[in-house]
């Protein structure tokens, strides 16, 4: 187990133990504290023992979330800020269309119909002959080696083996829907916008939402030195910059380490296109749950080939997201209940002050849905729980990284 694991194991130990002995350990006292006005009495926290490690855990969860917070708000309020998707330069006629996926055929074709008339060069990237109607079906060869995984030795076949005289490859999943696309900006690494549909489980796709509210920040990301994060579901490459860049490289996070890798050996661009995929959520919390824990293992093994500053980040904000619960589930109840630990007042504004992020990332998310979603607003009272199920896929790729690429499940239309 390395020391990553090891810190997030014993935050964790502290801050459940420590909030038990808080709540039912004689530790305590009661009397006029410095809770806000509203609380008749404080209940204070004793200065030694476990009482004392438990606020000092706490504070450092509640400081290192409020820090992530605070970046958020910079990127998508100051740097962020008026950012436009560019217009449209290259039309349709300018891409090759590559679907990744192992076999399902259902799913693919679903893909392959919602494609607009203009893309006439589709190939579905597949590990074993499939069915599908519109596109050129490759199978992977089972011969094929090189240092690239599953989804990213597929992509690095792809680019070896198809010829492309078109000036970008459009990468989609299998289940990526697309609900709008006419054309790309004049960008060397164009993401599309996902929209994930509701399957099988309503709390998966709450998370979703949920998500979508938090990665309002990748209007930011054009004007970044290095993008933060890439979504391999729907994004386009310019031809010549895959051809150097390659998908050759070991990650379970293929898309994010090709863009991390393309911005770091070359000069290029990179825009967020108001194309939309709907791809879709997670038809279970078994599969939300290995699906996070995937993204977490592979951001924090691939942020070693980051500048430091972009390393620290990346890592910083994985924990952050991995503990961020923590504030819904210990801190805002602590504070309610009028438990002071260290600057009670102090303390009541900041677990409150995040617990109301939480709130909004969730709106955001039922907003940037548009109008027709505007009833899941009536979810909020659930921002505690969803806030659990985004964040513990987080905690499980820290404490135990997936081995190799495991792909989500995907129901179709069922």
């Amino acid at each position: 187990m390395n020391t990553e694991r090891i810190a997030l194991v014993a935050v964790t130990l502290v801050l459940v133990v420590g909030g038990v002995a808080t709540v039912v350990a004689p530790t305590v006292i009661t009397g006029p504290g410095t809770a806000p006005a509203q609380a008749a009495a404080t209940t204070a926290v004793g200065d030694g023992g476990v009482a004392s490690l438990f606020g000092i855990a706490l504070w450092g969860v509640t400081l290192l979330f409020g820090a992530t917070a605070l970046v958020w708000l910079v990127l998508t309020t100051v740097v962020g800020a008026g950012y436009e998707p560019p217009p449209n330069e290259y039309g349709l006629d300018e891409m090759q269309v590559r679907i990744m996926t192992v076999d399902a055929a259902e799913v693919v074709q679903e893909t392959v119909d919602s494609l607009p008339d203009g893309l006439d060069d589709v190939h579905v990237i597949a590990e074993s002959p499939i069915d599908v109607s519109g596109a050129t079906v490759h199978v992977v060869p089972e011969e094929f080696t090189c240092r690239a995984v599953r989804k990213g030795r597929a992509q690095e076949w792809a680019r070896r083996a198809l010829e492309c005289r078109r000036e970008f490859v459009l990468y989609l999943d299998e289940d990526s829907v697309v609900e709008s696309l006419d054309g790309l900006p004049d960008a060397d690494i164009v993401q599309l916008r996902e929209k994930p549909r509701r399957t099988g489980s309503n709390l998966s796709y709450l998370a979703d939402v949920y998500r979508m509210g938090v990665q309002f920040e990748q209007r930011a990301f054009a004007r970044l030195s290095i993008p933060l994060f890439a979504w391999g579901g729907g994004i386009a490459v310019r031809t010549d910059v895959e051809e150097r860049t390659t998908w050759d490289r070991e990650t379970l996070v293929e898309d994010t380490a090709f863009v991390w890798a393309a911005f770091q050996e070359l000069d290029v661009t990179f825009a967020l296109s108001d194309a939309v995929c709907r791809n879709e959520a997670p038809p279970s919390l078994y599969e939300i749950l290995q699906q996070r824990r995937r993204w977490a293992a592979g951001n924090v093994q691939a942020s070693t080939m980051l500048p430091f500053r972009y390393e620290l980040l990346t890592r910083v904000r994985n924990y952050a997201w991995a503990l961020s619960p923590i504030v819904t589930l210990i801190a805002v109840p602590l504070s309610l209940l009028s438990v002071t630990i260290a600057y009670g007042g102090w303390f009541f504004l900041a677990s409150m002050g995040l617990a109301l992020c939480t709130l909004g990332w969730f709106l955001l998310g039922v907003a940037y849905y548009g109008d027709t979603h505007r009833h899941w607003a009536l979810a909020l009272p659930l921002a505690p729980l969803i806030t659990v199920i985004h964040s513990m896929g987080t905690v499980a790729g820290i404490l135990d990284p997936p081995e190799t690429f495991r792909v989500t499940t995907k129901v179709g239309n069922e």
